[in-house]
């Protein structure tokens, strides 16, 4: 994957991400310590902004906490 497809994605996906917490009425701050997100900063708010690839496991526990379904994340 090309480096802007690869930033285009996961911009998409913060977004995602972001609308599925807002829908939750959860703040960053609850969504990253439930999920178990640790960083320097604000961390989660830097994927919410597409800044951060996140690893798989990261991932899963995010789609988790959130309750998304994965097929809305990738869909096919």
């Amino acid at each position: 994957m090309t480096n802007t497809k690869s930033k285009l994605v996961t911009k998409i996906l913060g977004i995602k991400l972001k609308k599925a917490r807002e829908q939750l009425g959860l703040t960053q701050e609850q969504v990253a310590k439930l999920a178990g997100i640790k960083g320097k900063g604000n961390y989660y708010a830097k994927i919410e902004r597409g800044e951060i690839n996140l690893t798989i496991n990261k991932l899963s526990k995010l789609i988790k906490v959130l309750k998304i379904d994965a097929s809305e994340i990738f869909p096919s």
